[in-house]
């Protein structure tokens, strides 16, 4: 019996069985496009134009024991821009968990986060084509109400195979608030190790074979005001600047703190974040440092900005610098530092402000800079930085959104978003963009489930690609189905390259499936889910999407 046909047998088998005893869950998506020529864009299609990305995945539950197993194909080929480890069919995880009372053990693949994430997260993102699931062993014990103790160890996932590099973990965290019975105060520290242990094919190496990283973390909230803060180190290892390139000759640790706090009530919230990362990408290999998938990274750095719905807000996204890139006087980093401040309010209903059904306003500001410091370039490279020091700017985000509801049936939002993106130094490439950006958007509800949606975009940018306009029509026919229209014109390019990326499609939902059907462009850059992004080429053609769970 080959691998390929593992899921299917299971299942049958899993649902015979469960007739008996147990409960088996699952479901099922697909992901296709037919991908075609478009002279506009001067793409032409892949050699395979019909791509799929297919997910079968089962679980079984019996008492205290859960069994699960998941499937894909990529057939005939994953879609554009996934990592061509994802080839074919086969059994891509599985897993047999026991949990009862104070013990949790599971064999197989498993997720697990320390803490914040930026020491290691190991999660499934299909959009990102990320799942960096370790194969392997965890054990969690929970002895008292307030102390939980953590252990994992494994191997990475990459493609339907595991890294070479071995990863090993150990986690605790007390609640000293459950300890010490606190009632109206919530106080918890947590502490982490994490070692990634890979031999290299380097002759006499500079560098430890076993990477050790330490993290240490605490959280305090008193009714409505809340601080989390979290340090991390990394001991010294090789420095990959280009991938698959390791540098025996420049060796440096990597460090990471984490400080975010905030205070919120009814009708009114105040959050800030800082964050100052240097040195901090971490692979289970250190040559996958630069792939562009995401593939074999240990841990969740994610860009702290405002994650906005407009479109066009998004062409010029901000990504996480935690590399080392030393290249010329005009390209130096050894990571960022910087910060956003998040704030809400609510003007109460029958105040002026705030009309017969009230008033939101919410407003954001980001901003990111290059570490400070003195950097050598030549004879060898190093670098030592100023650990408050704000080296060149990578970028910045002030936005405002105001939404405002006038009756039953209608609710409107306006945006305005200024944007500066240092393209040198966040994509090491050129130029500086400076971005205006407005949106609006109404929507009417004409019954419970009927509605209609209008959006309206508008961005003025300084270089690059210049000027865009962009649009959306949204109509709901029901709970279960609804059908929009969409265009991003650049009709301020340049280059002469002024492209409508058009869009139309339609999805349908019953119960817990959900299938959809679109046509039209893809606008090349990042698409991005949760402060991660991935790269995808400009393409057009034909998708089909299938969601289902059971």
């Amino acid at each position: 019996m080959t691998k390929k046909l593992i899921p299917f047998v299971l299942l049958f088998a899993l649902n015979a069985f469960s007739q008996e005893k147990g409960a088996v869950t699952g479901g099922f998506e697909s992901n296709s496009q037919w991908y075609t020529n478009d002279k506009g864009l001067d793409v032409t299609h892949p050699d395979n134009p019909l791509r799929s990305n297919n997910y079968l995945f089962v679980n079984y539950r019996y008492k205290n024991w859960l069994a699960g197993v998941q499937g894909e194909a990529y057939e005939k080929n994953a879609l554009l821009n996934y990592n061509p480890k994802f080839d074919g069919a086969n059994v891509a995880t599985y897993f047999l968990q026991y949990k009862k009372n104070k013990v949790d053990i599971t064999a197989g693949y498993f997720y697990e986060q320390f803490g914040s994430g930026l020491l290691f997260r190991s999660w499934e993102d299909r959009a990102l084509g990320i799942n960096n699931a370790l194969r392997g062993g965890r054990f969690i014990y929970k002895p008292t109400s307030f102390l939980t103790f953590k252990a994992v160890h494994g191997q990475q996932r990459t493609g339907f195979d595991v890294s070479k590099g071995r990863i090993y973990g150990l986690d605790t965290e007390i609640v000293l608030s459950n300890l010490m019975k606190f009632q109206t105060t919530e106080l918890t520290l947590g502490l982490s190790y994490v070692g990634r242990d890979e031999k290299t094919d380097i002759v006499d190496p500079n560098f430890n074979r076993l990477t050790n990283a330490y993290a240490g973390r605490l959280s305090f909230a008193h009714k409505s005001f809340y601080l989390t803060t979290e340090y991390d180190y990394k001991s010294k290892d090789a420095i990959v600047q280009v991938q698959g390139q390791v540098q025996n000759n420049f060796v440096k640790p990597g460090s990471a703190l984490l400080l975010n706090m905030g205070y919120s009530k009814k009708g009114f919230g105040l959050d800030g974040t800082f964050r100052r990362l240097e040195n901090m990408s971490f692979f289970s290999e250190r040559d996958a440092k630069g792939n562009p998938y995401n593939d074999r990274i240990m841990n969740f750095v994610p860009s702290l900005t405002k994650q906005h719905h407009y479109n066009l807000a998004n062409i010029y996204v901000y990504q996480a610098q935690p590399n080392v890139i030393l290249t010329d006087e005009t390209l130096v980093k050894a990571g960022e530092i910087g910060g956003q401040i998040d704030m809400f309010y609510n003007f109460k209903k029958g105040t002026p402000m705030g009309g017969k059904y009230g008033t939101k306003i919410a407003m954001n500001f980001s901003n990111w800079n290059a570490l400070g410091g003195t950097f050598y370039l030549y004879n060898p490279q190093d670098y030592k930085t100023d650990f408050w020091g704000f080296g060149k700017k990578y970028f910045s985000d002030a936005n405002i959104e105001i939404t405002k509801r006038w009756s039953d049936k209608w609710l409107t939002g306006f945006s305005y978003i200024n944007q500066y993106y240092n393209k040198k130094l966040i994509q090491e490439t050129y130029g500086v963009i400076k971005t205006n950006i407005i949106a609006a958007e109404a929507t009417y509800k004409f019954n419970a489930a009927r509605s209609l949606r209008v959006q309206g975009e508008h961005m003025w940018a300084d270089s690059d690609k210049r000027n865009w306009a962009a649009s959306i029509v949204e109509y709901n026919f029901n709970t279960k189905m609804s059908l929009y229209v969409s265009d991003m014109y650049n009709y301020g390019n340049e280059d002469g390259m002024k492209n409508h990326y058009y869009s139309v499609g339609s999805s349908y939902r019953k119960n817990t499936t959900r299938l959809s059907l679109s046509y039209g462009r893809q606008r090349g850059g990042l698409v991005c889910v949760g402060g991660v992004c991935r790269y995808v080429p400009e393409s057009s053609g034909i998708s089909l999407s299938l969601n289902t769970t059971f």
